[in-house]
């Protein structure tokens, strides 16, 4: 439990960062006297580098050991935190905040192999429990990010960090067990090239639709084009290496390529949509954005009161029942969304919609955290890498694209209304796919 306390704080850390500086861009634009357009990449480069760094340092913690890129990625979460703090221009701080998404993005597959060693039989209840961290971390980060722009300075964001991520550092020096590795072999350099400039080239275009009017826009079509590339030279290399960085049965196989597919759709789904929840609040209704901030805390106690519960039956459910079950609800969340109130105010209304998602989210994602984890055991690091990153990668995908349709939209708030009719058609469609989804029983 000392070890699962340890790994925890490196989650939560990673998740508040992900939402801490929302509340401070209007302040680090005027304090550095930065364009709006960079000021945003603070908060777009942090989820890029999470999605290059998941991947990566999933595979390498099952070669080197999950204890050191632990380590490591503390190190460096840390020592860039302390940078961006000290920073005195917005180019410093992107690129500031990019090492730190690496180091962030690292703490969930490696902490996954640590939890998956240190727990034995155990460890699929303790995985699940993963699952309500990231809800709390995204609920504080905006309240600290908020006192700290109030009554102290954006610097303050950042320089949090530092002790908390020394004392990181200590405490698994000294208590995380030293493992030898379960992998084998040498590092596939080539593959990791390929992947990370097919993710940055991918990801930047679609996050590029943002901010462009067209889909047209000749970076958007030359990203894309450069992505198409990547991939398609990264799948012939992963087939024909002998070591490739991931292996093709990890990406497509039996039980994986589905898991991979439903973590895609999902994360367009369910994490976009809570990242435009508030500003449909403000567009539809006009409520205020600091109640509109809130509502993603409704949201955040319905997935944290129902994940402990639904960890401790998975033994006994599998892992379709509770996705199937999950999914829907979290589609009834999405119709709430879009209907209008119902005899009570707007922002109650929304509060039980936000709060109904959260109950299926706290349902469904325990079970597809698991899904497929037996099926690999040795390598549950890199298994955990790959579902982050297409979990993250459907998530700016969807805030991507309904952004740019908003920006064409003379009535954003009903636009987004039936945006989120979409996202719940979406995880209507995916259902027939969680037949596919091993439906493991008991501990691994």
């Amino acid at each position: 439990m000392l070890v699962f306390a340890i790994v925890s704080i490196a989650l939560f850390m990673a998740s508040m960062d992900q939402t801490i500086v929302a509340t401070a861009l209007t302040t680090l634009q005027h304090d550095l006297g930065s364009p709006i357009n960079w000021t945003g990449w603070t908060i777009t480069i942090y989820s890029l580098g999470q999605i290059v760094a998941m991947p990566l340092a999933g595979k390498i913690s099952d070669l080197y050991g999950r204890k050191k890129v632990f380590l490591i990625s503390a190190a460096v979460f840390t020592v860039s935190s302390l940078c961006c703090g000290l920073v005195d221009n917005i180019y410093l701080l992107v690129f500031f905040r990019a090492l730190q998404a690496l180091g962030g993005g690292a703490f969930m597959p490696s902490a996954t192999g640590i939890v998956s060693d240190q727990f034995g039989r155990q460890r699929d209840r303790a995985l699940g429990m993963f699952t309500s961290i990231f809800p709390i971390g995204g609920i504080v980060g905006p309240i600290i990010g908020g006192l700290f722009v109030t009554y102290g300075s954006w610097r303050g964001i950042f320089l949090v960090n530092v002790p908390i991520g020394v004392a990181l550092i200590l405490l698994g020096l000294r208590f995380i067990p030293a493992r030898r590795p379960v992998g084998a072999g040498k590092l596939d350099l080539r593959g990791v090239a390929m992947l990370a400039l097919l993710i940055l080239s991918g990801m930047f275009g679609i996050s590029s639709l943002g901010t462009t009017t067209s889909p047209f826009d000749p970076v958007f079509l030359g990203a894309e084009a450069f992505a198409v590339l990547m991939g398609w030279l990264f799948i012939r290399h992963t087939k024909h290496d002998k070591a490739p960085f991931i292996p093709i049965r990890l990406l497509r196989g039996p039980g994986f390529g589905v898991m991979n597919l439903i973590n895609l759709l999902f994360g367009s789904a369910a994490l976009g949509f809570g990242t435009l929840v508030p500003l449909y609040a403000e567009q539809r209704y006009g409520i205020s954005q600091l109640a509109s901030g809130t509502l993603l805390t409704a949201r955040a106690i319905g997935m944290i009161c129902v994940a402990g519960l639904a960890v401790l039956t998975l033994r006994r459910t599998g892992c379709r029942l509770p996705i199937v079950v999950g999914f829907l609800i979290v589609t009834g969340g999405l119709i709430m969304m879009f209907l209008p109130p119902l005899g009570v105010s707007p922002y109650l209304w929304l509060a039980v919609a936000a709060g109904v998602t959260g109950i299926g989210m706290g349902l469904s994602v325990p079970a597809t955290n698991n899904a497929s984890l037996q099926l690999a055991p040795d390598q549950v690091a890199a298994i955990a890498g790959l579902r982050g990153m297409f979990r993250q990668s459907g998530s700016i995908i969807a805030v991507s694209v309904v952004t740019a349709i908003l920006a064409r939209s003379a009535t954003p708030g009903m636009t987004q209304a039936y945006i989120f009719v979409v996202f719940a058609a979406i995880l209507i469609c995916v259902l027939p796919l969680v037949r596919l989804v091993p439906d493991h029983r008991g501990s691994w």
